[in-house]
């Protein structure tokens, strides 16, 4: 990762961790991704924007493998997701052959376009839905 990409990593990340995720957090009707923490065993929230498709749900991490939630899908794939209020259980796959660019034409606008301006490494995830 060139100097510039990891200087734009470490600030967008750290303005999403401090600023943003709390307050999305807190929004009821705000998307979430729920994982395991790798370290601590505890359950980490994260505000995300991606679509569901029957029993599927899409996302697109702006960071790819240096994505903490991509790290604890390493560590552990079973997820919950939190759709339009509702918990839902899965398994998320990492999806390295799929095009993140092209992936990111078919999930909400908005999201999609701020993934596109800081996002350095994109990487799909899908969540196989359980429930």
């Amino acid at each position: 990762m060139s100097r510039y990409h990891e200087t734009k990593f470490r600030v967008i990340t750290s303005f999403q961790r401090r600023v943003v995720n709390p307050l999305a957090r807190r929004l009821p009707f705000q998307t979430l991704l729920e994982t395991t923490g790798r370290t601590s065993g505890l359950p980490r929230r994260t505000p995300v924007g991606g679509r569901r498709v029957g029993q599927e749900f899409w996302i697109v991490s702006e960071y790819g493998e240096k994505s903490q939630y991509v790290r604890n899908i390493q560590a552990n794939p079973a997820v919950r997701v939190r759709v339009n209020g509702r918990w839902h259980h899965g398994t998320a796959h990492l999806l390295h052959r799929d095009d993140a660019r092209a992936r990111l034409k078919s999930l909400p606008r908005m999201n999609s376009a701020a993934v596109r301006v800081v996002g350095t490494n994109l990487l799909t995830v899908r969540v196989d839905l359980t429930d």
